[in-house]
């Protein structure tokens, strides 16, 4: 009982910080409520026994993310008004075209997988260690591997990207 009271208390803080970091005006104080919901969320984590979760959502989220974030919002002039003129080298339809693409092909890959049967990916024997942070590696290594490679890809692609956009014309 006690435990459903503390899930469904930490749930909503949860859900009044996401609020408040979307409808607070000030960027600096939007962060700061960014900050408490990650923190309840670790909260949410250790409730639910996953404990290396938590410790990699305040190392990641709320130790290195936030910081990024008040360093973008401190750097950046909010304050000034925006451009009046749009990019004429911009190709708003090829986005939306690709956009739709991808939405179809993740439409279409919900579709199929929802025909096939489920099994599971590692059987609990073939686990040969204990504990959760030992678990969460080796399934990691073996079983969740490409994705793994595929995020590790995705992000850079995103860091060059980033590079790529805050260079400077000469």
């Amino acid at each position: 009982m006690g435990t459903a009271i503390a899930f469904y208390a930490i749930s909503a803080f949860i859900l009044g910080f996401a609020v408040l970091v979307i409808t607070t005006k000030d960027t600096v104080h939007s962060v700061l409520f960014l900050v408490l919901d990650f923190l309840f969320v670790a909260a949410l984590y250790v409730l639910l026994g996953a404990q290396f979760l938590a410790a990699i959502q305040i190392l990641v989220y709320a130790g290195g993310i936030v910081v990024l974030y008040l360093f973008v919002v401190m750097l950046v002039n909010l304050k000034r008004p925006p451009e009046a003129h749009s990019d004429p080298h911009r190709k708003t339809k090829l986005g939306f075209g690709l956009a739709a693409a991808v939405l179809a092909e993740l439409a279409l890959l919900a579709v199929r997988s929802s025909d096939m049967p489920v099994r599971p990916i590692v059987a609990a024997a073939a686990v040969p260690v204990t504990g959760n942070t030992e678990v969460v590696g080796w399934m990691l290594y073996t079983s969740y591997l490409i994705p793994f490679e595929i995020a590790s890809m995705l992000l850079l692609v995103a860091m060059i990207g980033a590079i790529v956009l805050a260079k400077r014309e000469l």
